[in-house]
């Protein structure tokens, strides 16, 4: 019995140090890792386009009109001669020479605009004499020309005389 008595008497001992906070013992407690999370989008809810019907066309005739039409008379119409490239003659009278270049031996006239250059002379085949009130040309070539008006950008002339 005694060897019952010191066995009982260590428990004791031991569970009296054990609450005294003699013995202790350690206790680790490790918290685990915390479980992944997954989140998963959800899809996107359905699209659903539904064409609009064309709209409904209703074509009327219209009534005849009780209305006449009559067409103006015609307006008179200005056939403009287009402008000949080259003029050669023997001789021109006119109110009105234009060109843009003269070639002439002889010029008379009341009013000469343009570039004068004096020449000694200009060879030509004149083919003829014009007599109108205006001539008009990119290029004259005349022996003489006699006309109120002579304007040119250059005139190439032997003899000018101003009248």
């Amino acid at each position: 019995m005694k060897t019952r008595g010191i066995k009982f008497g260590a428990v004791i001992g031991l569970a009296a140090f054990a609450v005294a906070g003699v013995v202790s013992a350690q206790v680790v407690v490790q918290p685990s890792a915390p479980p992944p999370v997954v989140v998963e989008p959800s899809p996107p809810p359905p699209v659903v386009v539904k064409p609009t019907p064309p709209p409904s066309v209703v074509v009327e005739p219209a009534p005849s009109p009780s209305v006449t039409v009559q067409p103006a008379p015609a307006a008179p119409v200005v056939v403009q001669p287009t402008v000949p490239q080259v003029v050669q003659a023997g001789d021109i009278e006119a109110t009105e020479v234009r060109a843009q270049t003269i070639y002439a031996n002889k010029i008379k006239a009341g009013d000469i605009r343009g570039t004068i250059h004096q020449t000694r002379q200009v060879k030509m085949d004149g083919r003829g004499d014009i007599k109108a009130p205006s001539v008009v040309a990119s290029v004259i070539y005349a022996e003489t020309i006699k006309a109120a008006t002579v304007s040119a950008d250059n005139i190439y002339a032997r003899e000018v005389e101003r009248r």
